[in-house]
């Protein structure tokens, strides 16, 4: 854990994930100025609307703050290389693509990078490749998954045992025991993002936030199994839409559209559940409350380290 935090320069082992083109600076700043990593999401937005971006979470906060490229989704990967490096970001995390040639591009700039995976093969390659540090996304988290449907439980042990570099733990995170069990686990921190979406400072509807505090254990389902391209989301009218396209046989170019950045953008930001989708990962079951990110963070904190030892002494008693 101490080991994450000199690394990234952050009070609190605790990042942002990346949310696509509902990303914002608001949000990214809060995190950081709260002592976690936000974390600005390059989604399909252009090169210059990521710039903007992060030109206003330089405003908001001096702290520092990391850039998410999709590498595969993005349009303009060359031109967001360009201009994390042309704004001195510190940190990039890679995901949803083969990070290879990209990391020793930034590293020569001096810029650490976190690379997302979700098996133990994909870690041995991004380590090999040059990863600073790796996202290991479990299947409960929200938005585009991995198909090979691995949980977080799961993962983490397996990965900490086969890399030498720090491992996040991402999905079904969203408190502090979530916190402990990821460090038990023999993390070194986590990631959240369904989490500080049903936060005060972050800029979503209203909506969207009472839909997750709202929500049950089994209220999240998963599309896009039948073409490949597995997303979790929460169920909504929109979302049965896509089951039932799914269900009668649709192709990829049809799911791609169902499932496009700017229907992200129309459930998330606009609150219209029948026209556009909402991410959600199965820690909404969880959510109860909108506290500010810097209650958020200081609570997880607090619950981690009050469960741990906790459990130490109960364990104490059953070995002295």
């Amino acid at each position: 854990m101490l080991h994450l935090i000199e690394q990234l320069n952050i009070k609190y082992p605790i990042i942002q994930g990346g949310m696509g083109n509902i990303s914002n600076a608001i949000l990214t700043a809060a995190v950081s100025e709260a002592g976690g990593l936000g974390t600005i999401g390059c989604g399909t937005m252009t090169p210059d609307q990521v710039e903007e971006m992060i030109q206003e979470t330089k405003r908001r906060t001096d702290k520092p703050f990391a850039v998410n490229i999709p590498i595969t989704v993005t349009p303009f990967l060359e031109d967001i290389i360009n201009v994390v490096i042309d704004n001195h970001i510190p940190v990039v995390s890679l995901s949803a693509g083969n990070p290879t040639s990209i990391i020793p591009k930034l590293h020569s700039y001096g810029i650490k990078v976190i690379v997302v995976v979700a098996s133990v093969k994909h870690a041995r390659k991004a380590e090999r490749a040059g990863a600073d540090l790796l996202v290991a996304e479990g299947f409960e988290a929200a938005g585009i998954n991995s198909n090979l449907e691995l949980t977080t439980f799961t993962l983490i042990p397996q990965l900490t045992q086969c890399v030498d570099i720090p491992v996040i733990a991402a999905g079904g995170i969203g408190d502090g025991k979530g916190l402990a069990a990821a460090l038990m686990l023999g993390a070194s921190g986590v990631q959240i993002g369904t989490r500080l979406i049903a936060t005060q400072e972050a800029p979503f509807h209203m909506s969207y936030k009472q839909k997750l505090i709202q929500a049950s254990d089994t209220d999240t389902i998963v599309v896009g199994r039948s073409v490949g391209q597995v997303r979790r989301i929460l169920n909504t009218p929109y979302a049965n839409r896509i089951v039932e396209k799914e269900n009668e046989g649709m192709i990829l170019e049809e799911y791609n559209k169902m499932t496009s950045e700017n229907l992200h953008v129309i459930g998330a930001l606009k609150g219209d559940f029948v026209n556009g989708f909402i991410n959600s990962g199965q820690v909404a079951g969880l959510l109860s409350n909108i506290p500010s990110v810097k209650e958020l963070l200081e609570n997880m904190m607090e619950e981690a380290s009050s469960q741990i030892q906790q459990s130490f002494s109960v364990f104490e008693t059953f070995t002295s």
